[in-house]
């Protein structure tokens, strides 16, 4: 069976996607802190690992090999990156600036769900609005595009928090409060 270089080319190149996106999504785990998940998927990478490495190894004289070694980690890497992107692990904090500090943005925020709290601010041109809003990933790009239709001028500035500590905010976000209000406005249109 493995005499088939077409056979070994599509199995060495399945087998090194699968390895990168476990390796991928480990390192992603590993930096989320969830450490024993982390190593249980280590546990399947590098069995995969040492199963593409060997078929490699054991046939160095046919390029192919090679070369389909290499692609597979190429779209491994995009495959993981892809995978954790749709799983969307942790929080993301949002700063926002607009323009218009009587805008009831922080109101309208609210009514969907977002923990926001918002302070005036003065800018290089006037008077501003200033919000930080505490988000899971997976509503990351829903708020970017709420925040957009409010004020399309909006500077918004985001990064993960390492650590999140008290507050009501993460109460309701742990009894999904975001996905109802969301789930209500879609409802609505």
């Amino acid at each position: 069976m493995l005499d088939n270089p077409l056979l070994m080319v599509s199995i060495i190149l399945v087998v090194n996607i699968v390895y990168v996106s476990f390796f991928t999504l480990r390192m992603i785990f590993t930096l989320k802190g969830q450490r024993y998940f982390a190593a249980l998927i280590s546990v399947f990478e590098i069995l995969i690992y040492i199963i593409g490495l060997g078929l490699v190894l054991d046939n160095l004289n046919q390029i192919e090999n090679l070369i389909a070694y290499a692609v597979g980690y190429g779209l491994g890497v995009i495959i993981g990156m892809k995978i954790e992107e749709k799983l969307a692990l942790g929080y993301t904090t949002v700063n926002v600036i607009s323009s218009d500090p009587g805008i009831e943005f922080t109101r309208m925020l609210r009514d969907q769900g977002y923990g926001v709290t918002s302070w005036y601010a003065y800018g290089m041109e006037g008077d501003r609005l200033a919000m930080q809003i505490l988000t899971p990933r997976k509503y990351e790009l829903k708020l970017y595009e709420t925040i957009k239709s409010i004020d399309p001028k909006a500077f918004i500035i985001a990064y993960e928090p390492k650590q999140i500590h008290g507050g009501f905010w993460v109460k309701q976000v742990k009894k999904g409060k975001i996905r109802d209000a969301q789930e209500q406005q879609q409802e609505a249109l």
